[in-house]
């Protein structure tokens, strides 16, 4: 796999992997993580496309910015394709990465030929509550503190904290979360949590027309999401739905062969792509 990392005028730090002349997958990160999250899954996805691998401003290695609304940061990726020359790319986004997905698709229609949302919660009524681990890292009164304490044990018991496998939480991502302050995530939930209180995403989506259709895929013991919240996504057009059993909020880091494989079949022939077996 080829792979060079670039810092972009906008800020954004990138990675491409794969050939150029491969069918353009942009891949967008969650809350609280950075581009390394996709690291398990980037070789293999780039043997067939040429990805585009993002740290949003503030995590990982990209600088913070003044608003991290839903909307500016989709504008900033819009950005990144120009400068790129793509269009009609592939884009996934895990999690809330799914969000900016939703919204570089609401804007620039021209640059998105088929959604990919992982682990990307509908409305704020499907949010679980939030392990201990976590509320406490968050929340008054001891989180700023805490954060600013946390050793890379503790960031990786937090990603585990949303796992329902064992996984393997790679130096990269570690750093990546590290580098993440806590005014910065703070600011981005709540971004987040406007983005999606002002029209629930499986609404945007159904206002939108992407030509090759839309991918879900949930963890069926997501967590962080309830699981059953990915039906909701039924009512859009041309969009496919599958959910991994037994495995959580992170199929990046738990089932990353099998996610592959769904995304790779989804990206070479759209929402019809047939059954895969549980």
């Amino acid at each position: 796999m080829t792979a060079d990392e670039s810092r972009f005028p906008h800020g954004m730090h990138v990675i491409r992997a794969g050939a150029r002349e491969a069918p353009p997958l942009v891949l967008i990160h969650g809350s609280g993580a950075s581009g390394a999250s996709w690291g398990p899954m980037t070789a293999l996805l780039a043997e067939r496309h040429h990805v585009v691998r993002v740290d949003l401003p503030g995590c990982g290695k990209s600088p913070s910015a003044a608003s991290y609304e839903v909307p500016v940061q989709a504008g900033r990726v819009a950005a990144l394709l120009d400068e790129l020359g793509l269009r009609q790319a592939a884009v996934a986004g895990h999690s809330s990465g799914g969000y900016v997905a939703t919204a570089l698709a609401e804007q620039r229609p021209d640059l998105v030929g088929s959604l990919a949302l992982i682990s990307t919660g509908p409305a704020l009524d499907a949010l679980l509550p939030e392990p201990f681990v976590l509320r406490a890292l968050l929340g008054p009164p001891f989180g700023p503190l805490l954060w600013t304490l946390r050793s890379d044990a503790m960031v990786r018991k937090g990603i585990r904290e949303t796992t329902a496998r064992p996984v393997e939480v790679a130096d990269e991502l570690v750093a990546g979360v590290q580098g993440i302050s806590y005014r910065t995530f703070r600011k981005v939930l709540r971004a987040n949590g406007a983005y999606i209180t002002e029209r629930s995403v499986p609404e945007r989506l159904a206002a939108l027309r992407v030509p090759a259709g839309v991918l879900v895929i949930f963890g069926g013991a997501d967590p962080r999401w309830d699981p059953a919240s990915a039906r909701r996504y039924e009512p859009v057009p041309r969009t496919r739905i599958e959910v991994l059993p037994g495995v959580g909020h992170v199929p990046l880091l738990e089932a990353p062969e099998a996610t592959c494989e769904l995304l790779l079949a989804f990206t070479a022939t759209g929402s019809g792509l047939p059954p895969v077996s549980p």
